[in-house]
């Protein structure tokens, strides 16, 4: 039997009265939110979606410039929310077949003609009209469709700087607290296959192929076990299952299976909207959970690992 410490595990009324507080938290930090963002995206992408439409003569010679496009960045960005729904830039690499940095779209003009035609087979109808019709548009047809796709720019830009934003700024503080608890960082390994590649006790190290998944943070405990640690934020409860249950629960599975109950203690630090019943299961799966508003928890159980 394991003389080790054994992770915390919360009791469903704990995990509903969390649960709630995360929630409080997410509501202020929207709250206090900057009101300016989302406008100056807007504003933004309605330059870069006007700039795509004019180049293109309102889309229609999009094949005959499809490298100009691709190869700038913005314009790229502009041209994948042509599509409805728009794609995503992994996506676009999959289906396309080909890698979308600039340098090799300009040495190969057919996989710039595949990207086009890519976005052209899923374009918007409702929005670009005109082009399935094969004709020009009018003014207040081109304007309508500037400002939509301009919005939906804006908007999946908002959502994915607020996603690394809050990611970053959760793996730095818990890297503070880690610190603060004398912790000290190190550099990471390019790979941990073995434990003896991981931070030795009362050592970290951030963003890190951990036995073959990624951890945000590795940190080796006192009694020598070592702590993979998923930062994870979350907007609703839909997206909670995936980030906890899909990603990060998964991984325990996995690292416990590679490394042994009594040499990991794979961990998630929590932040944002969740649901109680998705953490029960993925404690039952190996995950250790604490929350970014009480990081002393988790600061306090690793103190507690010292022999």
């Amino acid at each position: 039997m394991s003389t080790f410490l054994s992770p915390p595990r919360w009791s469903p009324e704990s995990l509903e009265r969390d649960v709630a507080a995360a929630v409080d938290s997410f509501r202020r930090e929207r709250e206090q939110e900057p009101l300016g963002q989302y406008p100056a995206h807007v504003d933004e992408c309605l330059g870069t979606m006007e700039e795509l439409i004019e180049l293109t003569v309102d889309l229609s010679q999009l094949r005959e410039r499809a490298v100009e496009v691709v190869t700038e960045p913005r314009l790229l960005e502009a041209l994948r929310f042509v599509a409805g729904p728009f794609i995503s830039v992994d996506d676009l690499r999959v289906i396309a077949r080909t890698t979308l940095a600039p340098t090799r779209l300009r040495a190969d003009p057919e996989a710039a003609a595949r990207i086009v035609d890519s976005v052209l087979t899923g374009i918007d109808q409702r929005r670009f009209a005109w082009v399935h019709e094969g004709r020009e548009p009018s003014e207040a047809e081109r304007q309508a469709a500037v400002l939509a796709s301009a919005t939906l720019m804006a908007t999946e830009r908002m959502r994915t700087l607020r996603r690394n934003d809050a990611k970053t700024a959760q793996e730095g503080a818990v890297a503070e607290a880690l610190i603060a608890a004398g912790f000290t960082r190190v550099d990471r390994p390019r790979a941990i296959r073995t434990l003896e590649d991981a931070p030795a006790p009362g050592e970290f190290c951030d963003e890190v192929d951990f036995g073959g998944r990624k951890a945000d943070l590795v940190v080796g405990l006192w009694d020598r076990r070592r702590m993979p640690l998923e930062c994870k934020v979350s907007n609703s409860m839909t997206n909670s299952f995936k980030r906890v249950n899909n990603d990060a629960a998964v991984k325990a599975v996995g690292w416990l299976r590679a490394f042994g109950e009594d040499q990991v203690v794979p961990a998630a630090v929590l932040s944002g909207v969740f649901k109680a019943a998705s953490l029960e299961s993925a404690q039952s799966r190996g995950l250790t959970v604490f929350w970014a508003h009480r990081l002393d928890d988790l600061v306090e159980w690793i103190g507690r690992t010292r022999p």
